[in-house]
Formats: structure tokens, C-alpha cells, sequence
């Protein structure tokens, strides 16, 4: 289930600087899901978005809205 691997996921997070500094680089929840996959962890972008507001130890989940540029 999806839902156990983001969790699993934000777990590892947790105890690995580096894979924590990756994730707060990312731009987007689907680049956050890309560095998971690799590393054996399957959720999407979306899921990650529906998860915000969350907390799974010490990591809260929480959507960024960054304005997008206008010319």
C-alpha cells in the first residue's frame, strides 16, 4: 500500500541527512516520489500531497505553495 510506503519512507527520512536535504531541495511532491523510488519506497506526488498536515515522528508533511512567476 502506498499509504505504508510514504510512511516508511518519511521514517528513513528522519535518520538520513542526506536523504532529508534531497527532499527539502525538491521542487515538487512527484520529485520527492522520484528520490523515493530508487530507494525501494513506491508513492506518487498526489499522495504525498493528500498527506500534508500529517506528522510521522519527528517530520511533519507540509504542502509549500510557492508562487509561480508572472510576467
Amino acid at each position: 500500500m502506498s499509504l505504508d510506503q510514504l510512511k516508511a519512507f518519511l521514517v528513513r527520512m528522519q535518520a538520513d541527512e542526506g536523504l532529508r536535504r534531497a527532499v527539502q531541495a525538491a521542487a515538487t511532491a512527484d520529485d520527492v516520489a522520484q528520490i523515493a523510488a530508487p530507494l525501494g519506497y513506491v508513492f506518487s506526488g498526489d499522495e504525498l500531497l493528500r498527506f500534508s498536515g500529517q506528522r510521522v515522528g519527528r517530520v511533519t508533511v507540509t504542502k509549500q505553495d510557492i508562487p509561480g512567476e508572472y510576467n
